[in-house]
């Protein structure tokens, strides 16, 4: 066999077996899509942000009010960071009226929090001394 006929060889060779590596390839990215969107619970899409004030705050979920009176209802679960005054807390140390932002992504079509920072300067109504 003559050198222009191996390289000849190699090249159709190599041109029949690049189709068959970009359809593997597409078929992996079309799996990882469909994992992803089949994961229940699984945060899908890129995160948002709301900011408002606390109008109640459960184990399992915040409910935030904007500035233009819009209310968004956050699910809480144990990866939900939470900070009050630069300290890691929980969602029912969040008191009626404390400013936060929520950083937050949709999920099964609920909206799930990711990290809900309190910020300085609230006008959280302070709990009566008896």
């Amino acid at each position: 066999m003559t050198p222009m006929k191996l390289v000849a060889l190699i090249l159709s060779v190599l041109f029949l077996i690049g189709p068959a590596g970009l359809a593997a390839a597409q078929e992996k990215k079309m799996d990882d899509k469909k994992a992803a969107e089949a994961t229940p619970g699984k945060a899908v899409g890129k995160s948002k942000y709301a900011n408002g004030v606390v109008k109640t705050a459960t184990p399992d979920s915040l409910t935030v009010v904007g500035k233009d009176k819009k209310e968004w209802t956050f699910a809480v679960d144990t990866k939900t960071s939470i900070k009050k005054a630069g300290k890691a807390v929980v969602a029912t140390d969040l008191k009626e009226g404390d400013p936060v932002q929520v950083q937050f992504a949709e999920a099964d079509g609920k909206l799930l929090a990711k990290s809900v920072t309190v910020k300085a300067g609230g006008t959280a109504k302070k709990e009566e001394k008896k």
